[in-house]
């Protein structure tokens, strides 16, 4: 599914703004969108939870309802029109002047619906989005339909407590530690191309010498290929024709090729232009190639150490909502920090970012929202959640949209899975969906997952990915405070993934520090127990060769679901959410300053 990007032929019309809005219940809306009265004003994109100061928004469960009127230009005549969302969360039914025209399911990939035979340039629409926040054991991020929710406050045993959890109201309790914004998080667009039009581009990068080499795929949709040739036209940054083709598929030569480099180096990029028919779309890409070779994760060929964190998309009153500017203040401060990569946990991110992160070299491992895979009441989650199909959807939409992008240079298929208690099952399940990954992607880059502070040795999983990924909290969730049992602990790990002649690199690992907190003697919760965890820490990963880079949990704090182990959001940012530096950001600045992109552990 292509981005929509404006030119002389394709035409884009942004619906960003104020739309009206009313809170709904858990009642499923039918065929014919119910009745809508007593609308309050809401901005679009943006989560709704926060846009209100009233308990209501913040803690809704299921659905609600967004409108607003739509004119189709009548200048639009003779065009496909097309109605684009770029992320409805989490479930979305779309309706068109009272009736129901398309249905979606997942809250962070986009997804469209032609207007032919539904509207014509100069109607007016009234355009409704119906959008379900719920999250249970059919959704992704997973929600626990009993008991509790991640990281709650519940005492289970005590008999009032069990009896008030049968009374409750019904909410949502997510088995994640991030807040469940919901709503119209990102664009609503109308676009426009010729009734024949370019469908798909598929670009896939080689180097060969000082060659760059392009193996591509076009594919169209109306008349027959054979009646209107295909035109590939690649350009350089200065604008200038370096190589050519004229038919749908095939491979074509830029000679003496400028290569993608993560930052500080130069991410270079080219535009790959297509034309067929009446139709024109340019793609920017990167030449640049990704491989695992034994220990080492191999960027052009050469070893690079990920220095990075993981982050989320999460600000104050946009909650999860596309925020430009704040994406924009974020690679700077990346810049500024010297990471070169990011995890986007735990879902994908909006495609501006993506662009962003390939015109500043930034790295990116692009992630599903598949986190939450939990056993609960002892029954196996690969057994009893009807999550498959839609994990399998969700990988397909996931590299069909970013496959393009030179930032991306690993898929991770999902975050802290249960792989300890039903071993046998998570292997079957995240196994097969591997080999399912490594077919999708055209380019074939490394394929893992994220794994949990688990019994190591019983995970039958982990082990078999491109990478190992690890999440360890020792020091903080477990042997709390104790900096010398923490090290110890994580060396003994160390010692066990040392065996496996595999690349290894920690993607979470953190402490909560509130930021004012000081103290001499650095102790939980402060900015100098935060930057001595991370300092002690690091000097171990440093001993080992095969590990391969730090995400430090997390980029910036962040809102969670209440709950007695958060206090106002989870505080393990090395930045506040507004962005200011704690303790422990000038250590990991100071630290990633001195160590190289490449070549670190040679």
């Amino acid at each position: 599914m292509l981005y929509p990007r404006e030119n002389e032929i394709r035409m884009v019309s942004d619906l960003s703004g104020i739309w009206e809005f009313k809170l709904g219940d858990e009642t499923e809306p039918g065929v014919h969108c119910p009745a809508l009265s007593d609308m309050e004003i809401i901005a679009v994109p943006a989560s709704y939870n926060d846009q209100k100061e009233e308990r209501a928004y913040r803690e809704h469960y299921g659905w609600a309802y967004y409108r607003r009127s739509i004119r189709i230009p009548k200048c639009w005549q003779d065009q496909r029109i097309v109605l684009r969302f770029d992320a409805v969360t989490h479930q979305a039914k779309i309706y068109l002047n009272g009736v129901l025209a398309m249905e979606h399911k997942g809250g962070f990939l986009p997804f469209e619906l032609c207007l032919d035979g539904l509207a014509a340039p100069g109607d007016r629409v009234e355009l409704v989005v119906a959008a379900d926040n719920r999250v249970n054991h059919s959704t992704l991020p997973v929600g626990n339909e009993s008991s509790t929710a991640f990281f709650g406050s519940d005492n289970p045993g005590v008999p009032s407590v069990e009896n008030a959890k049968r009374w409750r109201r019904p909410q949502n309790l997510p088995n994640f530690d991030f807040f469940n914004y919901a709503g119209i998080s990102r664009p609503v667009r109308l676009y426009t191309t010729p009734k024949s039009y370019i469908r798909d581009i598929t670009l896939v990068p080689d180097i060969r010498g000082t060659e760059g080499i392009v193996k591509y795929k076009i594919e169209t949709s109306g008349k027959r290929e054979e009646d209107l040739p295909v035109r590939l036209t690649i350009l350089d940054a200065e604008g200038k024709t370096v190589a050519s083709a004229k038919q749908a598929e095939g491979m074509v030569t830029i000679p003496d090729a400028r290569l993608w480099w993560p930052w500080p180096g130069e991410p270079y990029l080219y535009t790959a232009v297509i034309t067929w028919g009446e139709d024109r779309y340019e793609q920017s890409f990167g030449i640049r190639t990704v491989e695992v070779k034994d220990t080492r994760f191999l960027i052009n060929g050469k070893p690079f150490y990920f220095k990075g964190f993981g982050k989320h998309e999460d600000s104050a009153f946009h909650g999860r909502g596309l925020d430009c500017c704040l994406n924009v203040k974020d690679v700077n401060l990346i810049h500024w920090l010297h990471a070169n990569s990011f995890r986007t946990s735990h879902y994908p991110y909006a495609e501006e970012m993506y662009d962003l992160c390939d015109r500043e070299g930034i790295v990116i491992i692009d992630e599903t929202p598949a986190v939450g895979i939990a056993s609960t009441e002892g029954k196996d989650p690969y057994r009893t959640f009807s999550i498959r199909e839609h994990h399998e959807q969700v990988l397909r939409d996931l590299v069909e949209r970013d496959k393009n992008h030179p930032c991306v240079v690993m898929w991770s298929m999902g975050n802290e899975p249960d792989t300890e208690h039903f071993p046998e099952s998570a292997y079957e399940y995240w196994h097969s969906l591997y080999e399912l990954t490594h077919r999708l992607d055209p380019a074939d880059r490394p394929v893992t997952f994220v794994c949990c502070q688990n019994n190591y040795e019983k995970d039958l999983v982990t082990r078999t990915m491109d990478v190992v990924c690890l999440n360890r909290y020792y020091g903080w969730y477990n042997l709390s405070g104790d900096l010398e049992a923490a090290c110890y602990a994580l060396n003994q790990e160390l010692d066990f993934w040392e065996k496996q002649n595999k690349p290894v690199m920690i993607t979470e690992y953190g402490a909560d520090a509130i930021a004012g907190i000081h103290e001499c003697v650095a102790e939980m919760f402060s900015e100098e127990f935060q930057a001595e965890f991370y300092e002690r820490q690091n000097a171990e990963f440093d001993k080992r060769r095969f590990f391969i880079g730090e995400h430090v949990w997390n980029f910036a704090d962040f809102a969670t679901i209440q709950g007695c182990m958060r206090a106002d959001g989870n505080k393990k940012g090395l930045l506040t959410r507004d962005r200011r530096p704690k303790l422990a950001a000038h250590y990991f600045r100071n630290r990633w300053t001195k160590l190289p992109n490449f070549g670190y552990k040679e």
